[in-house]
């Protein structure tokens, strides 16, 4: 975490291997286009989890993008998250660096479930709550062969949700197909 220089305490951890995650993402060709084998796999994801949103969602240094997207509407707008749930508008493919969860599994390389985010100070104060009306929040990384954390992938709903240890399984071993479904296309052999 990193502190303004008022002394306040920023809500989006310290990246420091942003540069290095957009360089490889770019090698990748990932994190610049929507994907329908990405959006079929947050459809899957929502399936298996009973979320009614879910992204595969791809960090560079300035913003998240959402190369997967599932939502109860099925409306998948190349707008800004907050600013199209703020204006009535369906959910978009973007959102600020700053805004939602993913950053901090990003960083953490590791797994997070918040069945509450007003639970936890640290998480309650974060754009998504007010602007969008997210309550809870699960989502692991996605760490390929060279040890980066290209993303994450994750689920959250407008209610607290019971996400308990089976969610936690869940979300991680969808991570770890996903992240093996990288790898062959990278090889070619998907």
């Amino acid at each position: 975490m990193t502190y303004d220089p008022t002394g306040h305490l920023l809500l989006t951890p310290n990246d420091k291997d942003a540069p290095a995650r957009a360089r490889r993402l770019r090698e990748l060709g990932l994190g610049e286009r929507p994907e329908p084998v990405f959006d079929d796999f947050a459809h899957r994801l929502a399936e298996m989890t009973g979320a009614p949103f879910s992204m595969v969602n791809f960090i560079d240094e300035n913003r998240q993008f959402f190369a997967g997207l599932h939502t109860p509407e099925g409306t998948h707008s190349g707008s800004d998250l907050g600013a199209a749930a703020a204006g009535g508008g369906g959910v978009g493919r973007f959102m600020a660096r700053d805004h939602g969860y993913c950053p901090h599994v990003v960083v953490r390389r590791k797994a997070l479930v918040l069945e509450d985010v007003c639970d936890y100070p640290r998480f309650a104060g974060n754009p998504v709550v007010d602007e969008i009306g997210i309550r809870s929040y699960m989502g692991a990384p996605l760490i390929d062969r060279t040890g980066v954390a290209l993303g994450t992938i994750c689920v959250v709903d407008t209610d607290v949700r019971p996400w308990g240890r089976a969610g936690l399984e869940t979300i991680k071993a969808m991570a770890a197909e996903l992240v093996e479904q990288i790898h062959r296309r990278e090889d070619g052999t998907l």
